[in-house]
């Protein structure tokens, strides 16, 4: 039986508060360049007086409370008192539409909400209850609600080090909703101090560290990596202000810790080889004294010259990519976690890792590969459960205690984990054969010309793949004389993928798409998944053309 952790996340909070309270915690930008730092003590201070805000209003005991915010000082700040006053955080993801966040705010039966920074504001109020009441943040857009700092500034602080128990509720994490519609994932005290007390030995963090925060705060990982993770390291957090600003909020941190995904990693490759082309790049490297120059000058550009340990999660890196940020001098370690485990699954090191692999189980986890090839963990932070879906929860529990996680996968003989696919992922071509799309997704990504695809093929005689490229070459996908470049390149591409795939398993074609594949449209979830089902239902008008057409590379007409 895994053995909690030796203090819970609050009692983390209040040691910093007693023994450096005028350590700055977290620098928030405001715009235009300024930014305002927060001290332990002044976080603290302002948690406490929301706290007993909160505790004046009388609201049943562990009622849920919830925040649609974007990452910033007071997402932590108003967890902290929801936290203090014995209530249940429900966070929204900031790209959630009406109809979702209405859905959210009526399943989890939400008694409060708090309203921070957001960039769409206008669409996304249409789903909150009228008579639901409401707190505005600093940094929230205009609205009729209570201001943050009107509401402090008459209340005494709660007094006292108020911790609930273990097993008491801490949060409902809803799920990104890559299927259907999201599953409220509930988490204790417990399951959120676990790993992050954990975590602090797995990666050794440290209170001189410091870490930008940017991937949404509404989801397990950056809450774990990040927020709770800070609560026993006491790194510095800062923020970022807008999208545009990011590089600029990136200089400013000189995080030491930066965590991102695949998609960011890749434009920031896309970013220097436009400054600096490959051939030449490489060659630049090679020489010496004037290799490490250069390193040293394109990473101070992206603001990771001090970064002591990159990670990525969320979907694979391609080889290229890693072996590319390693001649850099920034080695990429991957992970591997999910909403029921609250991110704490596996993790790689820059001494143990390998392209493709999600690395070894972390300090406390059990796992083991089912007769099915599914993979079932037992972790410190799995969840207690599906808010209101007791069977569906116990449909993801074997008899002792594992959580089937619905990802398909395999352990190396040196104990690395290689993730296949999800199990319902797989389909059936109309040969009867099953085909799994992430291992052969993970062939293209590998390409520098795509930024996103998505294989598919059900009840077809062959699989297919939708394609989006590059950033910087979707302006041009109407223009002949880029077709004409560009087609030879992904033929080749789609010959050496189709070599290294069993023959049911081939591509008839490659369809590279218009569209950009955003969260805004529908088609990636808030952690930039891509929702295969939304992406084969757009483009089903489409494919008996491109079946019969012969092509190998379509392009958009």
């Amino acid at each position: 039986m895994n053995q909690p952790a030796t203090k819970l996340v609050l009692q983390a909070v209040y040691e910093w508060e007693r023994s450096d309270p005028q350590r700055i915690y977290m620098t928030q930008p405001t715009g235009n360049g300024g930014v305002v730092e927060y001290s332990w003590a002044e976080t603290l201070d302002e948690a406490r007086r929301m706290a007993a805000y909160i505790t004046s209003l009388d609201l049943p005991p562990c009622s849920h409370i919830a925040m649609i915010s974007k990452n910033c000082a007071h997402f932590i700040i108003a967890e902290l008192a929801i936290w203090m006053a014995g209530h249940v955080t429900v966070a929204l993801y900031p790209t959630l539409n009406a109809d979702t966040v209405n859905y959210i705010l009526e399943h989890s039966e939400a008694k409060l909400l708090f309203v921070g920074k957001l960039d769409d504001w206008d669409t996304m109020s249409a789903g909150v209850p009228a008579t639901l009441p409401a707190i505005a943040l600093p940094l929230a857009p205009p609205t009729d609600y209570p201001q943050w700092d009107d509401v402090i500034a008459g209340q005494a602080p709660l007094g006292g080090e108020p911790c609930p128990p273990p097993e008491q509720l801490a949060l409902i994490c809803y799920t990104s909703g890559s299927t259907g519609r999201p599953k409220g994932v509930m988490h204790s005290f417990e399951s959120i101090s676990a790993p992050a007390h954990l975590m602090l030995a797995e990666l050794d963090i440290r209170a001189d560290d410091r870490i930008l925060s940017y991937l949404p705060l509404a989801h397990v990982m950056e809450r774990l990596t990040v927020e709770c993770g800070s609560f026993y390291s006491g790194l510095h957090i800062y923020f970022a202000d807008q999208l545009d600003t990011f590089l600029q909020d990136l200089r400013r941190a000189r995080p030491t810790l930066f965590i991102s995904v695949p998609r960011l990693w890749l434009k920031f490759q896309g970013g220097v080889l436009q400054k600096f082309p490959e051939q030449r790049l490489n060659l630049l490297l090679k020489i010496p004294l004037l290799g490490g120059v250069v390193r040293r000058k394109i990473l101070d550009g992206l603001g990771l010259a001090d970064v002591r340990l990159a990670g990525s999660g969320s979907a694979p890196l391609p080889a290229e990519l890693i072996d590319w940020y390693d001649r850099l001098g920034l080695p990429i370690t991957e992970g591997y976690g999910m909403s029921e485990d609250f991110a704490y699954s596996h993790l790689s090191t820059a001494q143990r890792r390998r392209p493709g692999y999600v690395g070894f189980p972390c300090q406390g986890v059990e796992t083991r590969i089912s007769d099915s090839g599914e993979i079932e963990i037992r972790s410190p932070g799995n969840m207690l459960g599906y808010l209101k879906e007791p069977e569906m929860t116990a449909e993801c529990y074997t008899e002792d205690g594992f959580f089937k996680t619905g990802d398909r996968g395999h352990y190396s003989d040196d104990g690395l984990l290689l993730i296949t696919g999800r199990v319902k992922e797989l389909f059936k071509t109309s040969k009867g054969k099953y085909v799994a799309p992430v291992p052969i997704e993970n062939l293209l990504n590998s390409d520098g010309l795509i930024e996103q695809c998505c294989v598919s093929g059900p009840g077809r005689a062959a699989c297919y793949a939708t394609l989006q490229l590059a950033e910087d070459l979707r302006p041009k996908l109407a223009d002949p004389q880029f077709q004409e470049e560009i087609t030879p390149r992904l033929e080749a591409l789609l010959k050496s993928v189709n070599t290294q795939v069993e023959p049911f398993e081939k591509l008839q074609f490659l369809a590279i798409v218009s569209e950009d594949w955003q969260v805004a449209n529908d088609f990636l979830t808030p952690t930039l998944k891509i929702k295969r089902n939304v992406i084969e239902d757009a483009y089903d008008p489409h494919l008996d053309a491109w079946y019969a057409s012969g092509q190998k590379v379509i392009w958009p007409s």
